[in-house]
Protein backbone atom coordinates (compact mmCIF):
# COMPACT_ATOMS: atom_id res chain seq x y z
CA UNK A 1 0.00 0.00 0.00
CA UNK A 2 1.60 2.98 -1.14
CA UNK A 3 2.20 5.72 1.70
CA UNK A 4 -0.06 8.44 2.03
CA UNK A 5 1.48 12.27 1.10
CA UNK A 6 -0.70 13.68 4.22
CA UNK A 7 -2.41 12.24 7.10
CA UNK A 8 -4.94 15.18 8.08
CA UNK A 9 -6.05 14.56 11.86
CA UNK A 10 -9.07 15.90 13.01
CA UNK A 11 -10.06 15.50 16.50
CA UNK A 12 -13.90 15.53 17.29
CA UNK A 13 -16.19 15.73 20.41
CA UNK A 14 -19.70 15.91 19.67
CA UNK A 15 -19.68 17.39 16.59
CA UNK A 16 -22.58 15.35 14.80
CA UNK A 17 -23.94 19.13 13.52
CA UNK A 18 -20.96 19.86 11.50
CA UNK A 19 -19.69 16.69 10.58
CA UNK A 20 -21.12 15.84 7.12
CA UNK A 21 -20.05 19.61 6.00
CA UNK A 22 -16.41 18.36 7.17
CA UNK A 23 -15.88 15.71 5.31
CA UNK A 24 -17.26 17.11 2.50
CA UNK A 25 -15.04 19.93 2.48
CA UNK A 26 -11.75 17.83 3.57
CA UNK A 27 -12.77 15.61 0.56
CA UNK A 28 -13.05 18.17 -1.65
CA UNK A 29 -9.52 19.15 -1.18
CA UNK A 30 -7.98 16.40 -0.74
CA UNK A 31 -8.90 14.45 -3.74
CA UNK A 32 -7.80 17.65 -5.81
CA UNK A 33 -4.51 17.28 -4.80
CA UNK A 34 -4.36 13.90 -6.54
CA UNK A 35 -2.20 12.24 -3.97
CA UNK A 36 -3.15 9.39 -1.48
CA UNK A 37 -4.08 10.77 1.54
CA UNK A 38 -5.93 9.60 4.81
CA UNK A 39 -8.28 11.55 7.25
CA UNK A 40 -8.23 10.19 10.77
CA UNK A 41 -10.44 11.09 12.88
CA UNK A 42 -10.22 10.51 16.69
CA UNK A 43 -13.55 10.83 18.46
CA UNK A 44 -12.72 11.87 22.00
CA UNK A 45 -15.66 10.38 23.73
CA UNK A 46 -18.50 11.73 21.92
CA UNK A 47 -22.11 11.50 23.59
CA UNK A 48 -23.93 12.06 20.88
CA UNK A 49 -24.21 10.21 17.32
CA UNK A 50 -20.81 11.59 16.31
CA UNK A 51 -19.32 7.92 16.52
CA UNK A 52 -22.25 6.07 14.22
CA UNK A 53 -21.97 9.26 11.59
CA UNK A 54 -18.38 8.55 11.39
CA UNK A 55 -18.80 4.75 10.82
CA UNK A 56 -20.63 5.55 8.28
CA UNK A 57 -18.24 7.69 6.30
CA UNK A 58 -15.95 5.02 7.03
CA UNK A 59 -17.78 2.52 5.89
CA UNK A 60 -18.24 4.47 2.25
CA UNK A 61 -14.57 6.18 2.04
CA UNK A 62 -11.95 3.61 2.51
CA UNK A 63 -9.31 6.88 3.21
CA UNK A 64 -11.41 7.79 5.89
CA UNK A 65 -9.78 6.02 9.21
CA UNK A 66 -11.40 6.89 12.86
CA UNK A 67 -10.53 5.97 16.52
CA UNK A 68 -12.68 6.15 18.81
CA UNK A 69 -11.17 7.01 22.77
CA UNK A 70 -12.81 4.98 25.31
CA UNK A 71 -14.20 8.06 27.51
CA UNK A 72 -13.22 11.91 26.78
CA UNK A 73 -9.52 12.57 27.27
CA UNK A 74 -9.25 15.97 26.29
CA UNK A 75 -8.03 17.58 22.83
CA UNK A 76 -4.37 17.42 23.38
CA UNK A 77 -4.50 13.28 23.89
CA UNK A 78 -6.63 12.88 21.11
CA UNK A 79 -4.03 14.46 19.02
CA UNK A 80 -1.47 11.99 20.10
CA UNK A 81 -3.44 9.35 19.61
CA UNK A 82 -3.83 10.56 15.54
CA UNK A 83 -0.34 11.23 15.49
CA UNK A 84 0.53 7.64 16.98
CA UNK A 85 -1.81 6.35 14.13
CA UNK A 86 -0.85 8.10 11.00
CA UNK A 87 0.98 7.22 8.21
CA UNK A 88 1.49 9.66 6.08
CA UNK A 89 4.82 11.77 4.85
CA UNK A 90 3.06 14.71 6.59
CA UNK A 91 0.41 15.09 9.32
CA UNK A 92 -2.23 17.94 9.54
CA UNK A 93 -4.09 18.96 12.62
CA UNK A 94 -6.88 20.55 12.15
CA UNK A 95 -10.39 21.33 14.11
CA UNK A 96 -13.39 19.43 13.00
CA UNK A 97 -15.64 23.03 13.52
CA UNK A 98 -14.32 24.17 10.10
CA UNK A 99 -12.84 27.15 11.81
CA UNK A 100 -9.65 26.52 10.55
CA UNK A 101 -10.02 26.25 6.56
CA UNK A 102 -9.25 23.28 4.61
CA UNK A 103 -8.82 25.02 1.70
CA UNK A 104 -5.10 26.02 2.66
CA UNK A 105 -3.94 22.45 2.26
CA UNK A 106 -2.58 23.02 -0.97
CA UNK A 107 -0.91 26.31 -0.03
CA UNK A 108 0.82 24.25 3.68
CA UNK A 109 1.85 21.43 1.36
CA UNK A 110 3.63 23.87 -1.53
CA UNK A 111 5.27 25.11 1.54
CA UNK A 112 6.28 21.54 3.06
CA UNK A 113 8.14 20.75 -0.85
CA UNK A 114 9.97 24.00 -0.33
CA UNK A 115 11.86 22.36 2.74
CA UNK A 116 9.70 23.57 5.85
CA UNK A 117 9.04 21.22 8.22
CA UNK A 118 6.09 22.82 9.95
CA UNK A 119 3.84 25.15 8.64
CA UNK A 120 1.51 26.37 11.40
CA UNK A 121 -1.54 28.75 10.76
CA UNK A 122 -1.33 31.96 12.13
CA UNK A 123 -4.63 34.18 12.82
CA UNK A 124 -5.01 37.49 11.86
CA UNK A 125 -8.16 37.95 12.90
CA UNK A 126 -11.16 35.69 14.63
CA UNK A 127 -14.67 35.69 13.33
CA UNK A 128 -17.43 35.30 15.80
CA UNK A 129 -15.84 35.27 18.89
CA UNK A 130 -16.31 37.05 21.79
CA UNK A 131 -14.38 40.10 23.00
CA UNK A 132 -13.55 38.37 25.95
CA UNK A 133 -12.54 35.16 23.86
CA UNK A 134 -10.09 37.19 21.92
CA UNK A 135 -8.83 39.23 24.94
CA UNK A 136 -7.91 36.28 26.98
CA UNK A 137 -6.66 34.66 23.61
CA UNK A 138 -4.17 37.49 23.41
CA UNK A 139 -3.14 37.93 27.23
CA UNK A 140 -2.20 34.41 27.68
CA UNK A 141 -0.18 33.71 24.17
CA UNK A 142 1.94 37.06 25.28
CA UNK A 143 2.43 35.87 28.65
CA UNK A 144 3.23 32.26 27.81
CA UNK A 145 6.08 33.89 25.60
CA UNK A 146 7.14 35.66 28.51
CA UNK A 147 6.79 33.11 31.22
CA UNK A 148 8.56 30.46 28.92
CA UNK A 149 12.21 29.89 27.74
CA UNK A 150 10.18 28.50 24.08
CA UNK A 151 9.72 30.65 21.11
CA UNK A 152 6.16 30.24 20.89
CA UNK A 153 4.44 31.77 17.95
CA UNK A 154 1.71 34.02 18.85
CA UNK A 155 -1.80 33.94 17.46
CA UNK A 156 -1.42 30.31 16.49
CA UNK A 157 -3.78 27.66 17.56
CA UNK A 158 -3.48 23.54 16.75
CA UNK A 159 -3.73 23.89 13.03
CA UNK A 160 0.04 22.92 11.04
CA UNK A 161 1.42 20.78 8.88
CA UNK A 162 4.31 18.95 9.72
CA UNK A 163 7.02 16.79 8.27
CA UNK A 164 7.38 12.57 9.32
CA UNK A 165 10.00 13.46 11.49
CA UNK A 166 8.38 16.04 13.37
CA UNK A 167 5.72 13.61 14.02
CA UNK A 168 8.25 11.33 15.16
CA UNK A 169 10.06 13.71 17.52
CA UNK A 170 6.14 14.35 18.81
CA UNK A 171 5.86 10.71 19.58
CA UNK A 172 9.07 10.43 21.31
CA UNK A 173 7.95 12.49 23.86
CA UNK A 174 5.96 10.89 26.40
CA UNK A 175 5.33 13.54 29.18
CA UNK A 176 1.45 13.30 30.24
CA UNK A 177 0.67 16.85 30.42
CA UNK A 178 0.77 17.63 26.27
CA UNK A 179 0.96 21.51 25.04
CA UNK A 180 1.53 20.60 21.67
CA UNK A 181 2.06 24.08 20.26
CA UNK A 182 4.83 24.21 22.88
CA UNK A 183 6.15 21.31 22.18
CA UNK A 184 6.66 21.84 18.38
CA UNK A 185 8.44 25.16 19.24
CA UNK A 186 10.62 22.99 21.75
CA UNK A 187 11.42 20.12 19.16
CA UNK A 188 12.96 23.13 16.51
CA UNK A 189 13.02 21.87 12.77
CA UNK A 190 12.20 24.74 9.83
CA UNK A 191 9.11 26.30 10.99
CA UNK A 192 7.37 28.82 8.78
CA UNK A 193 3.62 30.55 9.39
CA UNK A 194 1.00 30.89 7.03
CA UNK A 195 -1.74 33.42 8.16
CA UNK A 196 -5.98 33.03 7.66
CA UNK A 197 -9.16 34.52 9.04
CA UNK A 198 -10.45 31.92 11.52
CA UNK A 199 -14.15 31.97 10.72
CA UNK A 200 -16.55 31.37 12.68
CA UNK A 201 -18.05 27.93 13.56
CA UNK A 202 -19.92 26.46 10.48
CA UNK A 203 -22.68 24.86 13.77
CA UNK A 204 -22.75 23.71 16.67
CA UNK A 205 -21.38 25.18 20.11
CA UNK A 206 -17.76 25.35 21.40
CA UNK A 207 -16.66 22.63 23.49
CA UNK A 208 -14.14 24.47 24.44
CA UNK A 209 -15.03 25.57 27.83
CA UNK A 210 -13.02 28.30 30.45
CA UNK A 211 -12.25 25.34 32.57
CA UNK A 212 -10.62 23.80 29.29
CA UNK A 213 -8.49 26.90 29.09
CA UNK A 214 -7.77 27.81 32.28
CA UNK A 215 -6.24 23.78 32.36
CA UNK A 216 -4.60 23.99 28.93
CA UNK A 217 -2.97 27.25 29.95
CA UNK A 218 -1.58 25.83 33.08
CA UNK A 219 -0.04 23.04 31.26
CA UNK A 220 1.41 25.07 28.51
CA UNK A 221 3.20 27.47 31.52
CA UNK A 222 4.33 24.78 33.92
CA UNK A 223 5.67 22.09 31.12
CA UNK A 224 7.48 24.58 29.61
CA UNK A 225 9.11 27.09 32.26
CA UNK A 226 10.19 27.06 35.95
CA UNK A 227 9.45 31.20 36.01
CA UNK A 228 6.64 30.97 38.13
CA UNK A 229 8.73 28.93 41.02
CA UNK A 230 11.47 31.02 40.60
CA UNK A 231 8.81 34.24 40.58
CA UNK A 232 7.91 32.74 43.86
CA UNK A 233 11.28 32.77 45.15
CA UNK A 234 11.53 36.30 44.19
CA UNK A 235 8.32 37.49 45.68
CA UNK A 236 9.61 35.29 49.29
CA UNK A 237 13.00 37.37 49.29
CA UNK A 238 11.41 40.66 48.72
CA UNK A 239 8.45 39.64 51.48
CA UNK A 240 11.92 38.52 53.97
CA UNK A 241 13.50 41.76 53.11
CA UNK A 242 10.48 44.02 53.92
CA UNK A 243 9.61 42.21 57.62
CA UNK A 244 13.07 42.33 58.12
CA UNK A 245 13.16 46.31 57.72
CA UNK A 246 9.81 46.47 59.31
CA UNK A 247 11.22 44.59 62.20
CA UNK A 248 14.25 47.21 62.35
CA UNK A 249 11.63 49.78 62.41
CA UNK A 250 9.64 49.03 65.24
CA UNK A 251 12.82 48.28 66.96
CA UNK A 252 14.06 51.39 66.76
CA UNK A 253 10.52 53.00 67.28
CA UNK A 254 10.36 51.69 70.47
CA UNK A 255 13.60 51.85 72.07
CA UNK A 256 13.95 55.72 71.16
CA UNK A 257 10.63 57.12 71.29
CA UNK A 258 9.80 54.70 74.52
CA UNK A 259 6.56 53.12 73.04
CA UNK A 260 4.96 50.58 71.55
CA UNK A 261 4.22 50.73 67.82
CA UNK A 262 0.39 50.61 67.50
CA UNK A 263 -1.52 49.47 64.80
CA UNK A 264 -2.98 45.69 65.76
CA UNK A 265 -5.78 45.64 63.12
CA UNK A 266 -3.40 46.78 60.18
CA UNK A 267 -1.22 43.84 61.63
CA UNK A 268 -3.78 41.25 61.57
CA UNK A 269 -4.20 42.37 57.98
CA UNK A 270 -1.03 42.24 56.72
CA UNK A 271 -0.33 38.81 58.32
CA UNK A 272 -3.95 37.39 56.78
CA UNK A 273 -2.77 39.12 53.40
CA UNK A 274 0.94 37.31 53.72
CA UNK A 275 -0.83 34.04 54.68
CA UNK A 276 -2.86 34.17 51.54
CA UNK A 277 0.68 34.67 49.53
CA UNK A 278 2.63 31.76 51.32
CA UNK A 279 -0.68 29.58 50.27
CA UNK A 280 -0.52 31.06 46.93
CA UNK A 281 3.03 30.05 45.95
CA UNK A 282 2.41 26.54 48.31
CA UNK A 283 -0.33 25.64 45.52
CA UNK A 284 2.53 26.42 43.21
CA UNK A 285 4.73 24.22 44.36
CA UNK A 286 2.20 21.57 44.34
CA UNK A 287 1.25 22.14 40.39
CA UNK A 288 4.70 20.92 39.88
CA UNK A 289 5.05 18.45 42.30
CA UNK A 290 1.47 16.58 41.18
CA UNK A 291 2.93 16.52 37.64
CA UNK A 292 5.81 14.85 38.35
CA UNK A 293 3.06 12.58 40.58
CA UNK A 294 1.14 11.95 36.82
CA UNK A 295 4.10 11.18 35.24
CA UNK A 296 5.67 8.42 37.79
CA UNK A 297 2.36 6.92 37.63
CA UNK A 298 3.44 5.52 34.07
CA UNK A 299 -0.61 5.49 33.35
CA UNK A 300 -1.12 5.17 28.88
CA UNK A 301 -2.38 8.33 28.12
CA UNK A 302 -5.79 7.03 26.53
CA UNK A 303 -7.58 3.81 25.78
CA UNK A 304 -9.39 2.79 22.62
CA UNK A 305 -12.30 1.55 22.43
CA UNK A 306 -12.64 1.04 18.48
CA UNK A 307 -10.45 0.87 15.40
CA UNK A 308 -12.25 1.62 12.09
CA UNK A 309 -10.11 1.27 9.15
CA UNK A 310 -7.63 0.22 9.90
CA UNK A 311 -5.83 -2.82 7.66
CA UNK A 312 -2.31 -2.70 8.99
CA UNK A 313 0.33 -1.19 11.31
CA UNK A 314 1.54 1.57 9.33
CA UNK A 315 5.07 0.81 7.58
CA UNK A 316 7.82 3.17 9.14
CA UNK A 317 10.29 2.68 6.57
CA UNK A 318 8.21 3.94 3.34
CA UNK A 319 7.64 7.23 5.10
CA UNK A 320 11.08 8.32 4.59
CA UNK A 321 10.55 9.12 0.71
CA UNK A 322 11.83 12.00 -0.64
CA UNK A 323 9.64 15.14 -1.09
CA UNK A 324 8.79 15.27 -4.67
Amino acid sequence: MKTPLISVIVPVYNEEKVLAATCARLRTVLLALGEPYEVLFVDDGSRDRTLDLLRDVAAEDSSVKVLALSRNFGQQVAITAGLEHCSGRTALLIDGDLQDPPELIPDMLALWRQGWDVVYGRRTARVGEKATKKTSSRIFYRLLRWVTDQDIPVDAGDFRLMDRKVVDALVAMKEQSKFYRGMVSWAGFRQTPIEFVREARAAGETKFTWRKMVKLAADGIISFSVKPLRIATWLGTAVSIASFAGLVWVLVRTTIGSETAPGWASLAVIDLFFSGVILILIGVLGEYIGRIFEQSRGRPLYFLQERIGFDEKPDRAASEEERT
